[in-house]
């Protein structure tokens, strides 16, 4: 039963536009009871029966120790009590707990505003739609300014940490400029560990990313997504406008054609509900405060190590491609770009360039590459004929 002051307490937090689940987390009740009391504009009539403290007295400090430990659950609570030789009700937990809920770190999320160029916040969304006539996962990848509002969707097959940079990249590149820091959930492309307590470690080549383009990497809060809810809304916003209005594609070419004249036509124009202004219009003031972007773009391609096979292959996603033959038995250095494209190097010299294939069409092959392996390996044996003038024909 809830009593004057939390009635008084629920009005003040509705009239400061809490949600009604925190509300009643914040009172230790349920959400239908934070309902009905909004609904009947008052507490329920009749006193609330006093806690027995008395009862509980001895076990306040077993509370006391819990709550500091983050434990605020009740029933919990209870448990633990009992297991002391507690005989008291949960309400009288429940009683005592509540006062102090203030105190916990809340559910709640209050909304702050990040001025003109201080923020881009980074997240993944994915969808399953027509690709040339068939159903196809895809991946998109939304990156959204704080101030204005204003973001960018690229899509793609994948949302492992090269794909990640590579939306990161063009979104400065759509935007014209940088912002002071970029926000990332906790994924391992961007965060390698992110502790209570403790400095985040970001993801090496995340690291190498920020300096290139002079951004300071932010992560979020373990288990705390919603600190970049402003991105996370527009990832809802791709799926269920941009992805309803378009359903079906020639590729994703095709796909992210369409997906930037729906950002120039529709996202930039749309009123932001928050800010109650045109996006597009609210970013001419951001775009000032932009940094701007490096003469040299930051190269996004996979980077990995093969070793050269003694015939002068290298296997790389399931098929082969040739090396020059002088390399056999060492190991290189392959890029990938996610475009496909294949270049081998020995040391930082480029030394082999090929197209990515699948396997059912045949492995590739540079004749040049292994002109001086055949040269080497390949020697016809030369034998004395007159061997065969020896040779005594049998008496028919």
């Amino acid at each position: 039963m809830l009593r004057k002051e939390d009635w008084m307490d629920i009005k003040e937090q509705v009239e400061r536009g809490m949600y009604q689940r925190d509300i009643a987390e914040r009172l230790g009740v349920s959400q239908r009871t934070v309902q009905r009391a909004i609904r009947r504009g008052g507490a329920p009539r009749g006193d609330r029966p006093k806690a027995r403290g008395s009862k509980l007295g001895p076990f306040t400090p077993v509370i006391d120790d819990l709550l500091r430990q983050g434990v605020w659950n009740a029933v919990v609570i209870l448990r633990e009590l009992q297991a002391k030789g507690f005989t008291g009700e949960c309400t009288i937990v429940r009683d005592y707990i509540r006062p102090k809920r203030p105190l916990r770190e809340g559910r709640q999320t209050v909304r702050f505003e990040t001025p003109p160029g201080r923020q881009m916040q980074n997240d993944w969304g994915e969808t399953t739609t027509l690709v040339a006539g068939d159903p196809v996962k895809v991946f998109f990848c939304v990156n959204t300014l704080g101030y204005s509002r204003r973001f960018h969707a690229w899509c793609t097959d994948a949302n492992d940490a090269e794909h990640t940079y590579e939306g990161i990249v063009r979104s400065f590149e759509h935007f014209g400029g940088i912002p002071a820091e970029v926000l990332v959930d906790n994924q391992k492309s961007a965060v390698i560990e992110n502790r209570v307590g403790r400095s985040v470690r970001f993801n090496e080549r995340f690291i190498d990313l920020a300096g290139h383009y002079g951004f300071a990497p932010r992560a979020c809060r373990p288990y705390r997504a919603r600190t970049k809810g402003k991105d996370e809304r527009m990832v809802g916003y791709v799926k269920h406008n941009f992805f309803v209005r378009y359903r079906s594609f020639e590729g994703l070419p095709h796909m992210n054609e369409l997906i930037l004249r729906w950002l120039r036509e529709e996202a930039d124009e749309r009123v932001q509900s928050t800010v109650k202004e045109v996006v597009r219009e609210r970013f001419l003031r951001e775009s000032p405060h932009l940094g701007p972007l490096p003469p040299v773009r930051y190269d996004t391609s996979y980077r990995e190590s093969r070793l050269v096979h003694w015939d002068g292959y290298i296997d790389v996603r399931g098929n082969r491609y040739s090396v020059p033959a002088y390399l056999c038995g060492r190991s290189v250095t392959v890029r990938i770009t996610l475009d496909g494209d294949l270049v081998v190097y020995d040391n930082d010299a480029p030394v082999a360039h090929h197209t990515l294939r699948n396997a059912s069409l045949g492995w590739v092959t540079v004749g040049d590459h292994h002109r001086d392996l055949w040269r080497n390996t390949l020697r016809v044996e030369r034998r004395d004929l007159t061997v065969y003038e020896e040779v005594i024909p049998c008496s028919l």
